[in-house]
């Protein structure tokens, strides 16, 4: 690479330039890998503690299921679910972490009432019906969370590998190609000061004689 390039102080300014430039984008780019880790350290803490709710959650919604089927019949909860709406209304906002959209998705409201009717129904069912909206909004919330860990992984990712491209490549290659120039600019100089020297001597020695 560096026979293609000629040793003069224009390139040698130029390389310093750009060995000062990847060396500030290393630092800014562990800075935001640093930053990035403390954020999916956080989101996985908060995946666990989710996932932990979520497996109590779906014990009690399954236990009130059976109470419910226990008390108006199993046929007919499944009658009754069918005239439940599906909920298509979430409300995922966006916000930027160093550049990563990380999802929120806003808390839901849990409606006043069951959307059925009241006739041949029970309280158990209610009750169901109530465990299972629970499941449902942290089913939601832990959708979000774990969405947030993979972005936040696969750029974390791509950070490592250009903060190691810096490292391993273009830093070590640019202080190569400084140091090449400074040695060819150092032995121009050496030779330059030997032709003076041996210009200046023969013109003394010419006055000299004269």
């Amino acid at each position: 690479m560096t026979q293609k390039i000629a040793p003069t102080r224009g390139n040698m300014v130029k390389f310093a330039s750009s060995l000062k430039l990847a060396r500030k984008g290393r630092d800014l780019l562990e800075q935001k890998r640093t930053i990035l880790l403390m954020e999916l350290t956080g989101k996985i803490r908060e995946a666990r503690d989710l996932q932990r709710d979520l497996e109590l959650v779906f014990s009690d919604a399954y236990f009130s299921l059976q109470m419910a089927g226990l008390s108006v019949g199993i046929d007919n909860v499944e009658e009754l679910a069918y005239s439940v709406p599906e909920v298509q209304d979430f409300t995922i906002r966006l916000h930027s972490v160093m550049g990563v959209e990380i999802p929120k998705v806003d808390p839901m409201e849990k409606p006043p009432v069951p959307c059925y009717s009241f006739l041949g129904t029970s309280g158990a069912l209610d009750a169901a019906y109530s465990r299972a909206q629970d499941v449902l909004a942290l089913i939601a919330r832990l959708a979000e969370v774990e969405t947030s860990v993979y972005r936040l992984a696969v750029q974390i990712r791509k950070t490592f590998r250009r903060v190691n491209a810096l490292e391993k490549v273009v830093i070590p290659s640019n202080k190569r190609t400084l140091a090449w120039i400074a040695n060819v600019l150092e032995e121009n100089d050496r030779e330059d000061f030997t032709r003076m020297k041996m210009a200046r001597k023969n013109t003394s020695e010419g006055g000299g004689a004269r």
